[in-house]
């Protein structure tokens, strides 16, 4: 197998970067409780990370990670609003807050890189991925 290497174009690392300021910005203002700017943040985060998702597509190990990537900022973002709009703690079904709602796309996002890892990988280990 040849030593072959996957590169990411420079226009899409540097969304990528610019993907980590606005996530960085978006937690930030979740710990200092600066509700507008944290959910503001939400879009650009959200919106970058899908672009990312579907520029790389076309490899599937990039996609699951991305995808997953897309279900923990959308966890983590739903979980800054409920803290932030104080429905946090209401009681959806006997324990659980509508805080724990956030364990749906979280758990999604672990049921895709366990499907990536445990099933597809070890049944295309003859494929060129980036992982």
């Amino acid at each position: 197998m040849k030593n072959e290497e996957y590169a990411i174009p420079i226009r899409f690392r540097k969304m990528e970067n610019l993907h980590i300021v606005f996530w960085l910005f978006k937690d930030i203002s979740w710990c200092m409780i600066w509700r507008p700017l944290g959910i503001a943040m939400i879009f650009p985060t959200l919106i970058i990370a899908i672009i990312i998702t579907t520029r790389t597509r076309q490899f599937m190990s990039e996609v699951c990670h991305n995808t997953a990537m897309v279900l923990w900022i959308s966890a983590n973002s739903y979980w800054m609003v409920s803290e932030f709009l104080h429905f946090d703690t209401l009681l959806v079904y006997g324990d659980f807050t509508f805080k724990h709602l956030a364990i749906i796309p979280f758990t999604l996002g672990i049921g895709i890189l366990g499907y990536y890892y445990l099933r597809w990988k070890p049944r295309h280990k003859d494929r060129l991925e980036t992982m």
